[in-house]
């Protein structure tokens, strides 16, 4: 027997929400509490088969960026710098020009790209670049952009490819992604077994992606934030009580599907990009003068860095770990929402797909890093104890955060020194509290 949709909505709005609330309050041990006592095997069995590492320079380079950034790399030499060469026809297309009203698919070019950008416009852009930085200094900046760059042609395969063996029911819903094209594509060149795997694998560590890095996290920190901004959700056991409006008002946008989700995206994600640039310009302007010698420490830091340790060494790595967080590129998440567009050229969604890792990673990202430096934000090496976003902390300053006044900073003055400082007394020596 089919349930009504009014039973369904039920279920899910209310009665799931108080569920959670009810398990969140029994027992001594809260939520996360349990959660990170369910997943943190799971976590450190993935973490060391995924980010397999070999040491380069003295640093831990984890294969998985070896093969995304060697990837991105091969990729644009490959195709001619297509990320480059076609910029503008890409932007035409996404804006509509060469749209045909009666393509099988669901949604435009246009709301393709905001979904997919909905995605990785955020933390990655924010926060990863405030990690890249503190670790390796403004040079990190450079080679972030560089990869986002190259990570334009790994964009433009993947959304190909999501497009060209994408599923269109008699509905004309559109089904697609990583997991049919290594099926699909994989069958067409006789390895129809291999292809079914990975396929199979592919979507069962999406979902699981989904819900840590695509979720999980992105609320711990929204929540966070809320919280200590603005006060409220702030007694004991209020905070699932955030979660349960974001649940709530995400579901009532995805129990649309992607056609719904597209809709809201088209006019969220330019708003919500185009606020933060609006922002970031202003605290630019204000400090205009300093933009030159900002743009100077990135280069130069990129080739003589400042990093914590490692080098240049270090330093790249840190740039190709956050680029890679930042824009997705082949991680195959970003061709289930271009699968979905409206055209019969494949190759013409592909091209669209490339403008993402330019918004968020050139874009964003180098917005991100000039106010960070041009303001200084980036020495600051801790934010004492009620900094639950870790942004700044390092190992080497844990006891020193549990010894001074709650909400005060930490910097370092000579960071580059911070090496030769072998005992934690002597670094005592070098932290200045700014209140």
């Amino acid at each position: 027997m089919k349930s009504h949709p009014l039973v369904l909505l039920f279920l899910r709005f209310f009665l799931l929400p108080l569920f959670l609330v009810s398990t969140a309050r029994a027992g001594d041990a809260t939520m996360a509490q349990k959660i990170d006592g369910w997943l943190e095997p799971i976590a450190k069995a993935a973490d060391s088969a995924v980010f397999y590492s070999f040491k380069v320079g003295g640093q831990s380079l984890p294969i998985i960026l070896l093969i995304l950034g060697g990837t991105a790399i091969f990729l644009t030499i490959y195709f001619k710098f297509i990320n480059i060469t076609s910029v503008g026809l890409a932007v035409r297309t996404a804006r509509g020009k060469y749209t045909d009203p009666d393509a099988p698919g669901q949604i435009t070019h246009f709301q393709a790209l905001t979904a997919a950008l909905s995605a990785t416009v955020g933390l990655g852009n924010i926060a990863g670049v405030a990690v890249a930085i503190g670790m390796g200094g403004p040079g990190a900046t450079f080679w972030m952009v560089l990869m986002g760059l190259c990570g334009m042609t790994t964009k433009f395969c993947e959304c190909t490819l999501g497009v060209k063996y994408r599923k269109i029911d008699e509905n004309g819903k559109v089904s697609g992604g990583a997991m049919y094209y290594l099926s699909r594509g994989l069958k067409d060149k006789g390895l129809g077994g291999v292809g079914a795997v990975l396929a199979t694998f592919f979507a069962v560590m999406c979902i699981g992606g989904a819900l840590g890095a695509g979720n999980m996290f992105q609320v711990n920190q929204a929540t966070d934030q809320v919280v200590s901004s603005f006060g409220v959700f702030d007694g004991e056991g209020e905070k699932i009580w955030f979660g349960v409006i974001l649940a709530v008002a995400v579901g009532l946008v995805i129990i649309g599907g992607i056609v719904v989700i597209a809709r809201v995206t088209s006019f969220l994600v330019p708003f919500m990009c185009g606020i933060y640039l609006i922002v970031a310009f202003i605290i630019i302007a204000t400090n205009i003068d300093q933009v030159g010698s900002a743009l100077q420490m990135i280069v130069h830091g990129a080739f003589t860095p400042m990093a914590v340790g490692g080098g240049i060494v270090g330093v790249l790595i840190q740039g190709i770990k956050r680029a890679a967080f930042s824009n997705e590129a082949g991680v195959g998440s970003a061709p289930i929402a271009h699968s979905a567009v409206k055209t019969r050229k494949p190759a013409s969604e592909g091209l669209v797909a490339l403008l993402e890792p330019f918004t968020d990673t050139v874009i964003v990202c180098t917005m991100t890093a000039l106010v960070l430096v041009i303001t200084g934000v980036w020495k600051v090496d801790a934010v004492v104890e009620k900094d639950e976003i870790l942004l700044y902390k390092t190992k080497a300053m844990v006891e020193i955060v549990g010894s001074v006044t709650q909400g005060d900073e930490l910097r370092i003055i000579s960071k580059e020194k911070k090496d030769e400082d072998k005992k934690l007394g002597e670094r005592n020596a070098k932290l200045s509290l700014r209140r």
